[in-house]
């Protein structure tokens, strides 16, 4: 029987929509919470082991942050060498953590609150900027980089939300002529760049905008000046503490590794393009409805062209060894695929200034450009440093959405409920994907350690990430390359898909077995063989990859002489 309705002629369904539309931030927050609650007993991994050991150490050494050593490359060296950011997320972990324990799921739920703040500040901001601010902070939200990201207890969505909610202070601030507004505006820029250096680049993005919004220096310039105070004491104290200011130390090493992995930076782009159509894929479901079909056509001709003249030429993908055949072809195809998306969300900012032709386009327009243009020549191509265009993207689309509905190309509600959901669901595949991803190598740690770290013989590994955290954890010992002297009978474990990870010299150790781990199964977001580097493009030129995903492994050899059981091929055993 169909639903009664009720004296205004709704149903019971529309009465709810109707109630959560109403309540924005609310309906906001409870999104966020059903989009990332399922994700907080992820196991740590990639970065997070850096951001762990150095809040346990500021719970005993708080003037300190970073005055420890630690095995990252394979070999000791002070943490302030190896963690390239600076500390504010580790006070907050290490805090979180006295009070709530360090286990994993207490420390994503402290990061929770950071990716609210992202997607309500979004809305907020977005009221200013466009009529539709629930679609763009749900944008916002769907990202498969945001979403990914919020999953980690890295410093990179803590470093947004302090980003997005100094925008949305320096707008209002600007547009109220408010020294208020503008003086918090300069605390957060300084928070967010003692979160994560690239913060700093708030700095030139908010005066160009107000250069352009007042054609004449005002009393903004002094609120610009708390952040450039704040980091200029920041470079002074860290000098102090280590010898080296890590501001200046920050900018070397993007540059050097940029020169350490050769990639030219006519690959980069085409790199960077395939990963901000993947990580900002909202935008793509939105296609038809942004862009005539000629425009389109045109995007998608350019890109081809593009993408084949470096496949000929072949600098790209040769430093993928692992990328040949069948697999090949897919990452192609995937590439051309992602980096149309990616060509169009920079036409979204490109096509708004000349629409606009104002200070607020311009705002979002260098706002989506300076993080495209920084992995393209200054660092290497990955998800989380494409990141800070998330909330910039989601007001651009609800703006051109907008701008379509006036010029006679208006989008459905049907039609716009389908792109989201499509949209949510593939953030939510690529999410899982990566949390799958943690859980394997988990598993791996705790059952190579079960199986070969309970003897008198020392259990060994190369290897670093989330599997250096879990073996380490258990009682195994990183191999540190020329210091560490391994025993006979002895064990050394490699997991493959890793970083900073040596072959072992084959005259001493000899391959005993290949333990697998189902991680992923159709789609993965870090994987040599598929070409998917979500967190360096070191492992490949896709932020995620669809196909077979192999399974993790783990491969253990034994020191000492070669015995006749050991000389025979290594037999794969699935856990």
């Amino acid at each position: 029987m169909a639903a009664q309705t009720l004296q205004s002629g709704a149903t019971p369904v529309d009465k709810w929509v109707r109630w959560f539309a109403l309540r924005p931030r609310l309906t906001l927050t409870l999104v966020v919470l059903a989009a990332l609650g399922p994700f907080l007993t992820k196991p740590f991994n990639i970065d997070d082991p850096l951001f762990l050991w150095a809040a346990r150490h500021i719970q005993t050494h708080p003037a300190d942050p970073y005055g420890f050593d630690a095995n990252w490359y394979g070999v000791m060296s002070p943490m302030w060498q190896l963690t390239q950011n600076p500390p504010l997320t580790c006070y907050y972990l290490a805090v979180w953590a006295a009070v709530f324990g360090w286990s994993e799921p207490s420390l994503h739920l402290a990061m929770l609150p950071a990716a609210l703040a992202v997607v309500l500040g979004t809305y907020q901001l977005a009221r200013r900027f466009c009529g539709r601010p629930m679609l763009a902070a749900a944008a916002t939200l769907f990202m498969p980089v945001f979403l990914v990201s919020s999953t980690t207890v890295m410093c990179d969505v803590m470093m947004l939300a302090f980003w997005v909610w100094a925008v949305v202070l320096w707008v209002e601030g600007m547009e109220r002529n408010d020294l208020w507004w503008l003086t918090g505006s300069g605390v957060l820029i300084a928070l967010a760049a003692f979160t994560k250096y690239f913060g700093a680049c708030l700095i030139p993005l908010l005066a160009a905008y107000s250069l352009i919004h007042q054609r004449r220096l005002g009393r903004w310039a002094g609120c610009i000046l708390i952040p450039i105070v704040a980091l200029a004491a920041y470079q002074w104290a860290t000098h102090a503490l280590y010898g080296n200011g890590l501001l200046s130390a920050a900018g070397n090493y993007a540059t050097a590794t940029k020169k350490l992995y050769g990639i030219s930076d006519v690959a980069s782009s085409l790199t960077a393009l395939a990963f901000t159509g993947g990580c900002l894929a909202m935008v793509i479901f939105f296609a038809p409805w942004l862009w005539r079909s000629r425009t389109w056509i045109g995007f998608t001709a350019g890109v081809v062209l593009f993408a084949t003249a470096i496949f000929v030429e072949g600098t790209m993908l040769k430093q993928y060894d692992m990328l040949n055949g069948p697999s090949r072809v897919l990452v192609e195809v995937q590439i051309i695929f992602w980096a149309i998306g990616g060509v169009s969300v920079l036409g979204l900012a490109v096509a708004d200034v000349w629409r606009q032709r104002d200070a607020r386009s311009c705002l979002l327009a260098l706002w989506v450009f300076g993080p495209f243009l920084f992995v393209v020549f200054c660092w290497v191509v990955n998800g989380r440093s494409l990141l800070p265009m998330a909330p910039a993207v989601g007001i651009l689309l609800a703006r051109r959405l907008e701008q379509g509905s006036r010029n006679g190309k208006k989008i459905r509600e049907g039609d716009m409920r389908v792109c989201l959901t499509a949209s949510a669901v593939l953030a939510l595949l690529v999410t899982h994907a990566d949390f799958r991803l943690a859980i394997a190598v988990r598993q791996s740690a705790e059952q190579t350690c079960a199986r070969f770290g309970q003897g008198p013989t020392k259990l060994w590994f190369n290897g670093h990430w989330g599997f250096q955290y879990y073996m380490e954890k258990l009682g195994a010992k990183a191999v540190v390359w020329r210091e560490s002297r391994l025993g006979e009978g002895d064990f050394l474990a490699i997991p493959p898909n890793n970083c900073n990870i040596k072959p072992p010299d084959p005259n001493y150790a000899h391959p005993l077995k290949a333990l697998l781990f189902q991680g992923p199964r159709w789609t993965t977001t870090t994987s040599a063989q598929m070409g998917a580097g979500f967190h360096g493009s070191m492992f490949g030129p896709l932020p995620f990859a669809f196909g077979r995903v192999p399974p993790e492994s783990v491969l253990v050899y034994v020191i000492g002489p070669t015995h006749k059981a050991l000389t025979g091929d290594v037999q794969p055993e699935k856990n």
